[in-house]
């Protein structure tokens, strides 16, 4: 089968390369097919314009590589890799991009999302959310398949790590995850320390002439340091070292680094969100307390009166993204159905 991996993102890179494993595991034949990034224009309807041309060109790359034995199935990663398909195939992906193309974004997106969406042979969406932002209908909906990205600690569970970290965020999208609100909930609970204290919030994926160029640069004794985009290793390990991950998205497609800070024992604080987000409902049932409006308020309870035994009760609240999980997934319903639904390939 073919696997058209639009990976855009790093983390969209990183689901793609662990659900092509796990097909491999499964026993299946895989090829990914990598769709090359456009050169940079100036607004959104031309970006997903110029992606979706480029997979459409990969996969017809792809097809004619291998006219003499055509792949059984085609796996397209996000609806925008899809929008141009040559051919059908199942459709992965976190959230529909309507959601996040409101107005003008959208228009010619929308309609020929929903067209693909209803053509596909099989969903598979990250979340039970995401599917219901995708196909609302039940006849949509049986030809889905939940397929959650698997989340585990990226270190060893002992010794346990000295959590000298008071807080960090992801932030390589400043506005959609509401950074501003982060560091101005975060420099409202300074005003309330001693200077002495010295906490530390620490923003990965942006760097510090991007928050000055936003107006968000933060100032001396503010206690905030930017990181700029860091190797995936480095970031995690950051993680296992802090006390809290704070957010407040302005809509949350799914919440990837949301869960994998719960996995490397982060407290979760969080304002809630629209959108298909996964983590919200577990911090919800971890500690109602760090998930609201009040973010100062939020951050204060996680780092001067934390529940206990929270680390230990969000693994177990994330037992459903264990790789093992996915991968009995993958193998008991994900190949069947796949090798079931053979894609039209000479339509």
């Amino acid at each position: 089968m073919l696997f058209v991996s639009l990976g855009s993102t790093s983390g969209l890179r990183a689901a793609d390369e662990q659900l092509c494993i796990a097909l491999r595991r499964a026993g299946a034949s895989v090829e990914m097919v990598g769709v090359p990034a456009p050169a940079q224009v100036r607004t959104m309807m031309l970006t997903d314009l110029a992606w979706a041309r480029s997979a459409r060109a990969a996969v017809k790359r792809g097809l004619a590589a291998h006219a003499a034995h055509p792949p059984r199935s085609i796996i397209y990663s996000s609806t925008t890799a899809a929008l141009l398909w040559p051919v059908p195939g199942a459709i992965r992906f976190d959230a529909p991009a309507a959601g996040n193309r409101p107005g003008r974004h959208g228009l010619w997106q929308r309609p020929l999302e929903r067209a693909r969406l209803r053509a596909a042979p099989l969903l598979l969406p990250w979340s039970e959310g995401g599917l219901r932002e995708a196909s609302p209908r039940a006849e949509q909906a049986a030809r889905a398949l939940v397929l959650p990205v698997a989340v585990e600690p990226s270190g060893p569970s002992a010794p346990a790590p000295a959590r000298d970290v008071a807080a960090i965020t992801y932030a390589a999208n400043p506005s959609k995850k509401g950074l501003d609100r982060v560091l101005a909930a975060w420099r409202a609970l300074r005003e309330r320390w001693p200077p002495a204290r010295g906490e530390e919030l620490l923003v990965a994926g942006v760097e510090e002439r991007e928050l000055e160029r936003a107006g968000l640069g933060g100032r001396r004794g503010e206690g905030v340091r930017a990181l700029g985009l860091m190797e995936r290793e480095r970031y995690r390990a950051l993680l296992r070292r802090a006390r809290v991950f704070v957010c407040a998205p302005r809509r949350e497609d799914y919440g990837i680094a949301q869960l994998e800070a719960l996995a490397d024992g982060c407290m979760l604080v969080t304002t809630p969100a629209p959108g298909p987000y996964a983590a919200l409902a577990i911090a919800r049932g971890l500690d109602a307390r760090l998930v609201g409006d009040d973010l100062a308020g939020a951050l204060r309870c996680a780092l001067e009166d934390p529940l206990p035994g929270y680390a230990q009760r969000a693994l177990a609240a994330l037992a459903p993204y264990a790789a093992q999980t996915i991968e009995r997934l993958v193998g008991e319903q994900l190949l069947p159905r796949l090798l079931g639904e053979r894609a039209q390939l000479g339509r």
